[in-house]
């Protein structure tokens, strides 16, 4: 059996230039951490040769055709396995519609033990683009390539998406006491809203292939992006909360559904309590809301927004990991 264990992540700054549509003229640029918040898949041998996989349902099939699970169907194709696995999923959030990249966290967990389960060891670099050629390529996903290049990398990084298809990451270098006010600074609120960003996206990625408001406000969060990582590097986050909130402006008016009067209240409430800037993770809609404050704000906020739910967090150096092996010395027919 084979257990693989992935970050979730958060992202602050520089969302949407990781589509094609935007990095394919220009590069695109995102600041982004994973956190410990896990999905964790196990995988292993199943007797009978039927697959078994277990999500929020579980389906038992006798060959990869039949399965339901876009996602798992396609990494058993890429991974070269027909028949005979079980895999089972468990994640610490939401698996859904909440903005901390939960199905490219799958995604690359899935890879990782997959692979493993068939003796390989996989990289970030190839766990990442596997990602994206399943996400993207096999099953249409209007998305960006920032999930998968985290959630296999891990860390504090900043991810620059380049015309040719390729990504750099970069880690960004900053003391410990730096990252510790990082976190300290932070809030992190569940609003119990999930949505599907796949209409978002498509919608979003149309107007950023022409030149425009949208591909305009792209460019500036690309720079805000830089800027974050500039300040970060010196040590530097005295400007944090106040790029959040100029790129969360910038976001809000890439196209209709990123925000709604629910949303806007929740902020405008935080920022009336304390909050210097903040953003809804992922493409919008729901999910999270991440603010920035003095950590003495934090309790005034949470009273204020009594609907959202706190949650603790921490950054996660580490990317997508193998964290269980245990060898079937059976090997079934």
């Amino acid at each position: 059996m084979i257990v693989s264990r992935s970050p979730l992540r958060i992202s602050f700054a520089g969302g949407g230039s990781d589509l094609p549509s935007f990095y394919r003229e220009e590069p695109g640029g995102v600041v982004s951490t994973s956190i410990d918040k896990y999905i964790y898949i196990t995988v292993n041998h199943k007797f009978d040769r039927n697959i078994r996989a277990s999500y929020s349902v579980t389906e038992i099939v006798r060959t990869v055709g039949e399965l339901r699970n876009e996602l798992i169907r396609e990494s058993l194709r890429l991974a070269g396995i027909d028949a005979g696995i079980e895999i089972t999923s468990i994640s610490d959030i939401p698996s859904e519609g909440t903005g901390l990249g939960s199905s490219s966290t799958y995604t690359v967990g899935l890879l990782n033990a997959l692979h493993a389960h068939l003796g390989r060891h996989a990289g970030a670099e190839r766990l990442a683009r596997e990602a994206c050629t399943i996400e993207i390529e096999r099953c249409g996903k209007p998305i960006g390539r920032q999930d998968q290049y985290i959630a296999a990398y891990g860390g504090l990084q900043y991810l620059q998406f380049n015309p040719d298809g390729t990504v750099y990451v970069d880690p960004i270098i900053c003391r410990t006491e730096t990252k510790q006010r990082l976190r300290e600074h932070l809030l992190l609120l569940y609003t119990g809203v999930t949505r599907s960003a796949n209409d978002l996206l498509r919608q979003q990625s149309a107007e950023a292939a022409r030149e425009g408001p949208t591909r305009e406000a792209t460019r500036a969060m690309v720079q805000l992006a830089r800027d974050l990582r500039a300040g970060l590097a010196v040590d530097n986050i005295d400007r944090f909360g106040e790029i959040l909130h100029e790129a969360w402006m910038l976001k809000r008016g890439l196209t209709a559904g990123i925000t709604n009067p629910r949303i806007d209240d929740w902020y405008e409430r935080a920022r009336r309590n304390g909050a210097v800037g903040g953003k809804i993770l992922g493409a919008g809609g729901g999910g999270f809301l991440l603010l920035w404050a003095c950590p003495e704000h934090h309790e005034r906020l949470i009273a204020a927004l009594p609907e959202l739910r706190p949650v603790a967090w921490h950054l996660e150096p580490q990317g997508s990991k193998i964290i269980y092996v245990e060898e079937d010395h059976q090997q079934w027919p």
